[in-house]
């Protein structure tokens, strides 16, 4: 491969191995379900991240401003409640099930920012591949309630993640993530105490954590800033919307979590809305890391 055609190539194969990594981490840190459940779970991944980009950003060597620190809070607040809910659904509903409906957060935030006609197609497919998956209405596939309800409170912070971290905008993105992954981890580390307690300190238990930590955020984070130096947003958003199918697929491979074709269909509209409304929306820097979610 040349080196010119190597650049172009490049950024998409790092959005590639971004979402990959996110899912796979998250598939790995299921199977610490039964040892911590998922809220030791949550607290390993959250605080492992933390510590992780704390040692490779530094963000110490940077000035805060006053008027940043609140927005660093609520930032951080929501990235650590966005993550215990997403963890919380998974033990009740399947891998990508659960990434399909949180979508619906940043979904809800794109198309509530934008008022093209057009929108409205992206509207009623995500309303479509939402209604194929709710368990109301006497849907017969229907999946676990709280479940849903869990993944469904997990969007609304991720929502709220992305309208807080574009107030944090102007930070240098290691800068502001290392520090909202902090507050995430203050957030969220005493109930994975509270629940889970010493077993949370047994050696392989910690292995795993800081595996999944590692694998879940500090490699994608990097890779999604490789991504975003060379990728119009819009490229880089339709390419992240490929993550409910990803995350789907390794659910498959590695948790044995089989989907009905009704549960294609609607990852399927989910995963069009997601591209469709990034296609079609006003040009804003996107938000680094804005799937830490898995």
């Amino acid at each position: 491969m040349s080196s010119h055609r190597f650049h172009h190539v490049l950024p998409l194969l790092a959005v590639l191995g971004s979402v990959t990594a996110l899912g796979l981490g998250t598939s790995i840190a299921k199977q610490l379900f039964p040892l911590v459940g998922s809220l030791g779970t949550t607290a390993l991944r959250v605080g492992f991240s933390a510590l992780l980009l704390l040692l490779i950003w530094r963000p110490w060597r940077w000035p805060l401003a006053q008027a940043d620190r609140m927005s660093l809070l609520r930032y951080g607040v929501a990235l650590g409640l966005m993550n215990l809910l997403f963890y919380m659904s998974l033990r009740t509903i399947p891998f990508g099930i659960a990434v399909a409906i949180e979508f619906s957060g940043p979904l809800a935030v794109a198309l509530y920012s934008s008022r093209k006609p057009v929108d409205f197609v992206w509207l009623v497919l995500a309303i479509a591949g939402l209604g194929l998956l709710l368990p109301f209405g006497g849907n017969v596939q229907a999946l676990d309630v709280t479940g849903v309800l869990y993944a469904l409170a997990a969007a609304a912070f991720w929502g709220a993640y992305i309208v807080f971290g574009k107030r944090l905008g102007h930070l240098h993105a290691g800068h502001s993530v290392a520090l909202g992954l902090t507050v995430a981890a203050i957030t969220v580390v005493p109930f994975g105490i509270w629940h889970a307690g010493a077993a949370l300190l047994a050696p392989q238990t910690l292995l795993i954590g800081l595996v999944v930590a590692a694998i879940s955020s500090a490699i994608p984070i990097s890779l999604e800033m490789v991504a975003l130096k060379r990728l119009p947003q819009e490229a880089f958003g339709i390419m992240t919307s490929m993550e409910p199918a990803v995350a789907a697929l390794l659910g498959l491979l590695m948790l044995n979590e089989q989907l009905n074709a009704q549960q294609w269909w609607a990852i399927l509209c989910i995963m069009a809305a997601a591209a469709g409304s990034t296609l079609t929306a006003r040009r804003e820097p996107p938000v680094v890391a804005a799937e830490l979610v898995q």
